[in-house]
């Protein structure tokens, strides 16, 4: 296990197996953090490609975020590998462009989104504030512009967009409770990103993960905000 005394930060990134997670791995190796990844597709090679080139550096922990008992056991291995997480990161989630929101697969595929996007991370906040209370104290959600109500614009998706706003929500609720224990919360709208959130294609996208990467990192890794909001990958604040 890795002792709280040493102090190489630690952060540990869900959703890491492509896309955005993959560069926040890369970006976080690169400026000296021990990375714990949460890995949902043990048959995607990328992260064990990275843990080789890293050796010592990242862990993976298997992770399905819809899932209390996937959470307890990626408890049960972090608690195995380090005493502390500096920072959390949120990143998993999940899209789909509904056909019919009165269908049953609509239905079903709307409450995954919840469970995913939403009440996932909330959930695995809780299970893992004991190894944060030494740390840095910093949790970090990927949220979107799609959950903004004050400038929404789309016609569809309409489970997706909800589950962000209910995402944001719930780093609302988090910013009034553990704010006073000293905890920031950061919501961070990364982009339009050339990413797989929809399937085994890239997305069309203004930017590369990469970039949106870099951002990231630097607005986490700064200053404690002082009051909520979403900050875009330009440094731009959106409304609620």
């Amino acid at each position: 296990m890795r002792k709280a005394e040493e102090r190489m930060k630690t952060v540990f990134i869900t959703g890491a197996d492509r896309g955005l997670g993959f560069a926040l791995c890369e970006e976080f190796l690169k400026n000296g953090f021990f990375v714990l990844a949460g890995q949902y597709m043990e048959e995607w090679p990328w992260l064990s490609r990275l843990k080789e080139a890293w050796p010592g550096r990242l862990e993976l922990l298997a992770l399905d975020i819809g899932s209390d008992e996937s959470i307890a056991r990626a408890f049960e291995a972090a608690r195995s590998c380090t005493a502390v997480i500096d920072l959390l990161i949120h990143n998993a989630g999940v899209a789909w462009q509904e056909q019919d929101m009165g269908s049953e697969a609509d239905l079903e595929k709307n409450l995954r989104m919840f469970n995913v996007n939403s009440l996932g991370p909330l959930c695995l906040t809780r299970r893992f504030l004991p190894l944060m209370e030494d740390g840095m104290r910093k949790i970090c959600f990927v949220s979107s512009e799609a959950g903004s109500i004050g400038v929404a614009h789309r016609k569809d998706m309409t489970g997706y967009c909800m589950s962000k706003t209910a995402l944001n929500m719930a780093g609302r609720i988090l910013h009034n409770d553990l704010g006073k224990r000293g905890y920031g919360i950061y919501l961070y709208h990364p982009g339009w990103m050339r990413t797989y959130m929809e399937g085994a294609e890239p997305m069309k996208g203004e930017l590369e993960p990469s970039q949106s990467a870099e951002a990231a990192f630097s607005y986490f890794t700064g200053e404690k905000p002082s009051c909520l909001q979403v900050v875009d990958v330009y440094g731009r604040a959106w409304c609620f």
